[in-house]
């Protein structure tokens, strides 16, 4: 009885500071490296930990090539804004 109850404790403690989690990549390679941890090494915890680490580092990648291609979408060129490109304004100051 003392170990459950340590053990929810803990569980809740973990789980309450934990805040939003980002798990973009994390969940899809924390199966595939849990699967393959247990059947290749039995150590599914193992696979299923650097699985995770390896599909964060996935995802944030594609994320950055993804802003960098909208970044370059975004920009448009110089002279494109209310109308023709013209020089600086030339002033008449004469009387």
């Amino acid at each position: 009885m003392r170990i459950i109850a340590t053990a929810s404790a803990l569980a809740l403690l973990t789980f309450g500071s934990v805040g939003a989690a980002e798990a973009k990549g994390c969940i899809k390679g924390a199966i595939i490296g849990g699967i393959a941890g247990h059947y290749l090494a039995e150590r599914g915890v193992v696979g299923a930990v650097a699985g995770c680490l390896g599909g964060r580092y996935l995802a944030n990648r594609q994320a950055k090539r993804q802003r960098d291609i909208d970044y370059g979408s975004r920009v448009e060129p110089r002279g494109a804004g209310y109308g023709p490109s013209q020089g600086p304004a030339r002033r008449n100051y004469s009387y």
